[in-house]
């Protein structure tokens, strides 16, 4: 459990988790993502999109299917921050929009967290490249032995926890990294080995290998201390 005693802060019955997705200009993949956890919203759940003022249409299209749709300013820390103010339940998870929860994941959230104060998914990428199964089993070795996830395996956090470290630190990049940093502060994470299923378009996009090579970069020159703005202007630029 964690390093010291958390103060629970309880919220009204009858929300066993909130799933938080933070958007901007998903059109095409958010209906898809919100008709999938439609099994979940019958189970109790509750669906924020959170988005950062979309320009093609994002928020009319995710009314429907969500239980909430939010307005900010764009950045996904900042946007992930107001989704969890807004939250009814204790236990949150952090959704991609081009990520799909396996069919069991509220029972295997809400399990873990009974025990842990966090945790991940695995995660398959699913696209062109047939080097993307590989990458997916660097990035789910790579997790488990250092303790750290990226926000697409589908972060899930109590939060007590996630209050007590202040939540994503709103920075332009790699807020999922730093979170989860902080995070391992209190506890381990809970490493499931169900998959989340990640779309691999930017690999497709950008060529696996190269994004690849690019991200462990980005993420080598952050831990030698670099700043996150000037990370997220390179790989802008890359990109």
């Amino acid at each position: 459990m964690s390093a010291f005693p958390l103060e629970q802060e309880h919220r009204p019955p009858g929300t066993p988790l909130s799933i938080i997705i933070p958007v901007l200009n998903e059109a095409d993949a958010l209906p898809i993502l919100l008709a999938a956890l439609q099994p979940l919203r019958a189970q109790g759940a509750e669906v924020i999109v959170v988005d950062g003022e979309s320009q093609d249409g994002t928020p009319k299209l995710a009314r429907p299917l969500a239980d909430r749709v939010l307005i900010s300013p764009p950045g996904r820390a900042r946007q992930m921050n107001l989704g969890a103010a807004q939250a009814r339940a204790d236990a949150l998870v952090f959704l991609h929009a081009d990520t799909r929860l396996p069919p069991n994941a509220l029972t295997l959230i809400t399990q873990a967290l009974a025990t842990r104060l966090w945790g991940r998914f695995d995660i398959h990428l699913d696209g062109r490249s047939h080097w993307l199964p590989v990458i997916s089993a660097m990035m789910n070795l790579r997790s488990h032995l250092s303790g750290i996830a990226t926000g697409d395996q589908a972060l899930f956090i109590r939060r007590d926890a996630f209050d007590a470290v202040g939540g994503f630190p709103e920075q332009p990049l790699m807020e999922d990294i730093e979170i989860t940093k902080r995070l391992k502060r209190l506890s381990r994470p809970t490493c499931l080995r169900a998959k989340v299923v990640s779309s691999g378009r930017r690999w497709d996009q950008y060529g696996a290998w190269r994004t690849m090579v690019l991200m462990w970069r980005l993420r080598y020159r952050y831990w030698r201390g670099a700043s996150a703005k000037d990370l997220a202007k390179e790989y802008r630029h890359v990109r």
